[in-house]
């Protein structure tokens, strides 16, 4: 079943956030959908996956990121 995560990442432009995408991406079906915000420095992600397993992926950009608890 999907769930919606919300992380903080650190993202300055665009540039930023295609690489959250790109990186996000690499995972395939198992995330349906990823929003990025720079102005507010979140990533919203739509997933099968755990919150970890997301952040460690996010990671992987070499930006410092966190998950934001709603």
């Amino acid at each position: 079943m999907a769930q919606t995560f919300v992380f903080e990442m650190e993202m300055t432009c665009e540039g930023c956030a295609n690489a959250a995408k790109k990186c996000l991406g690499k995972l395939g079906d198992k995330v349906s959908k990823i929003e990025t915000d720079v102005a507010t420095k979140r990533v919203i992600v739509t997933t099968d996956l755990t919150k970890e397993e997301v952040l460690e992926q996010l990671k992987k950009t070499g930006k410092a990121c966190r998950p934001v608890d709603a």
